[in-house]
């Protein structure tokens, strides 16, 4: 294995070659900190994850852990090598390495797209309304004001300022007028923190919309803080079509707005030389709604990355640094305004032209290792299998919160990385792997499997299967402390479980973001 210490990595992400920074890491402890540029793509699942985050095989791949948990990183690196990679080295030291040689590392998630976010506002000194604000205006009905909330379907359910409606960011280019026909309307938009209600307002303002623009200072979190009340489960969504007659004038502002950051659109005949160039990685992203997605056959070599969360979390749809992005939507008004985004956050990024026209071979699926030693039960079996088995060990593999609130009597948690060192010395004993998901599971018992075990069985189960199993069963959250809950972010999730500290604390996190980064991560940024 090659090992690659602090000072040389630091020197390979700014360069000009491609690299995959890779944080192997589970995600409660990515998230307590990492390195600016780090992707996250956890042991638990890398096999699952590498190929559509990391997809040519000769890429530079950078993968670190805790220094502690060496056996970690080379596990990961063994396993990207098993599915082809050739080009990875381990950070010496990993994490704490880094630390020793003087970088800064990062807590929270989408760090380059958050700090982007921050620098936006500043440099476009981006308009803003507070949540008091906001609700004077609402309050009376003699406003003309819509809020629109950026963000996914699923987030806004969860809870949303009241009267809203869910317009995600990447859909604002072509739904907005939709929503506000009349120039006189007022429009907001909101998201959970600030980013997406900072770049889904500039959006608009960018565009050269006639409408009064805010972003909703804080978003929902603000609006929490100021203890207002906020709407759960709604059902209030953006228009699912456009006005054919509306398309012309939407498309001359996306194609003003492309040009004026040299967005180039290319042919699929480019695209096809791109994609079978050995030197450089090329991701194909299509920026519509999952509907719009699911509904037409894309070649599978197109990834879904709705365009408003491609801004907000590029990491988790794009693995290698300094690739190149070809995005694509089939009405020529969301891609180019995502594209001029990609552009400011350093990306090099290209609208495709005619994605009808696009062939690709689908790739193979390499990540399943021949099960040998394991047998596959079903939930209907658990209850004979542990009746015929009282020796057996039973391991929950589910997320450690689900483990927390309930389980089959007995089991303990433990997930891919840990695994090793909590199975018995005896090869021979039985043991009952528990997860949700059978991927993931496949993989835990292949890693037994390597280790030697002879008598793997594992099944699908979920809370709901367990707790309906006949089966006797703990509820004692006590049992697993937070330190252990190494997949979980407690600094993320706690500020949307009534933790007004939380809160707080996330929001000066993010806002003093652009204060942490170096010099060489502010280049990164590109404002016109």
């Amino acid at each position: 294995m090659k090992y690659i210490n602090a000072h040389a990595l630091k020197q390979q992400i700014h360069d000009t070659d491609e690299i995959a920074v890779l944080d192997i890491r589970e995600h409660g402890q990515y998230g307590e900190n990492h390195l600016f540029f780090a992707v996250s793509v956890p042991y638990s699942a890398l096999e699952l994850n590498i190929e559509r985050l990391v997809p040519r095989k000769n890429t530079r791949i950078v993968m670190y852990g805790n220094q502690h948990e060496n056996d970690v990183a080379e596990r990961a690196c063994l396993a990207a090598t098993a599915l082809g990679y050739t080009n990875i080295s381990i950070l010496q030291d990993g994490v704490q390495g880094w630390q020793a040689a003087g970088y800064a590392t990062f807590a929270g998630v989408n760090l380059p797209s958050k700090t982007f976010g921050e620098l936006a506002e500043h440099v476009y000194d981006t308009p803003r309304i507070s949540a008091q604000q906001l609700q004077a205006l609402l309050r009376d009905d003699s406003n003309n004001i819509v809020v629109l909330d950026g963000r996914p379907v699923p987030e806004y359910k969860k809870m949303n300022i009241p009267g809203s409606v869910c317009c995600p960011n990447g859909e604002l280019a072509l739904r907005a007028g939709e929503l506000a026909p009349d120039p006189a309307t007022t429009i907001v938009i909101n998201c959970a923190g600030r980013t997406r209600s900072i770049v889904g307002a500039q959006t608009l303002i960018n565009l050269g919309v006639p409408n009064k623009v805010y972003a909703l200072e804080n978003g929902t979190q603000g609006w929490y803080l100021a203890d207002l009340p906020l709407e759960h489960q709604s059902d209030r969504l953006y228009p699912r079509s456009v006005q054919d007659h509306n398309l012309p004038t939407l498309q001359r502002r996306s194609a003003t707005l492309a040009a004026r950051h040299n967005v180039q659109a290319v042919d699929a005949a480019q695209v096809q030389q791109w994609l079978a160039q050995s030197d450089r990685t090329t991701f194909l992203c299509d920026v519509r709604t999952p509907e719009e997605f699911g509904q037409d056959k894309l070649p599978a070599g197109v990834q879904h990355t709705p365009g408003g969360q491609l801004i907000q979390a590029t990491d988790e749809f794009i693995g290698v640094r300094k690739s190149r992005l070809v995005l694509l939507d089939f009405d020529k008004v969301r891609a180019p305004v995502i594209a001029s985004w990609l552009r400011q956050l350093g990306w090099e990024a290209y609208l495709l032209q005619h994605p009808g026209q696009l062939q690709i071979t689908a790739a193979t699926d390499t990540h399943h290792q021949a099960l040998r030693n394991t047998t596959v039960l079903t939930s209907d079996q658990i209850a004979s299998f542990i009746s015929a088995h009282p020796e057996a060990m039973l391991i929950d593999t589910r997320p450690s919160m689900q483990f927390r609130r309930l389980r089959l009597q007995g089991a303990i948690w433990a997930i891919r990385p840990t695994v090793t060192s909590v199975v018995p010395k005896d090869k021979d004993k039985a043991i009952l792997l528990i997860g949700e998901h059978a991927d993931k599971l496949h993989l835990v018992a292949a890693d037994l499997e390597r280790a030697g075990h002879t008598r793997i069985y594992m099944a699908c189960l979920d809370s709901e299967q367990i707790s309906r199993s006949g089966l006797a069963l703990d509820t004692d959250e006590a049992v697993l402390p937070d330190e252990q809950c190494i997949d979980f972010l407690f600094f993320v999730h706690d500020r949307h479980q009534g933790n007004k500290e939380a809160a707080r604390k996330y929001l000066e996190w993010e806002t003093n973001l652009i204060s942490q980064i170096d010099d060489l991560e502010r280049q990164t940024f590109s404002f016109d």
